[in-house]
């Protein structure tokens, strides 16, 4: 089975990158634009990860992680952060609701993709 990632940033050069980074690993890969897309997203089909830019419209990226953590189906599911706000102090709330790691953009795709593999119980060879 596939493992499923979900894209969700409303920058579309930035989607374009982790769409093709992401399935180049073999991934099978979805993206929305905003947190309210978002959450739909993960209702119609549980995502294993979740890419989950900070800065959005309508949600943003903390109420996202915020409402994946609340709801029980979703309990399996990692959540990476990724933001250009680079403070310690985001990062600190970013974790304090749930997400799994925190990474600043811009970010090393290599480092990323190692971070992807780790999180999801897979070797890095």
């Amino acid at each position: 089975m596939a493992i499923e990632i979900l894209i969700v940033d409303d920058a579309p050069n930035i989607v374009l990158s982790l769409e093709f980074l992401m399935k180049k690993e073999g991934f099978s890969v979805r993206s929305v634009g905003d947190g309210d897309s978002a959450l739909l997203a993960v209702e119609e089909k549980r995502p294993d990860l979740v890419l989950l830019d900070v800065m959005m419209p309508k949600k943003n990226g903390y109420e996202v992680c915020e409402a994946l953590r609340a709801d029980p189906r979703c309990q399996g599911v990692k959540i990476i952060m990724l933001t250009a706000k680079g403070r310690e102090v985001e990062q600190e709330k970013g974790l304090a609701l749930g997400a799994d790691d925190y990474v600043t953009k811009p970010f090393a795709t290599r480092e990323l993709v190692l971070k992807v593999r780790a999180m999801l119980g897979l070797s890095n060879d």
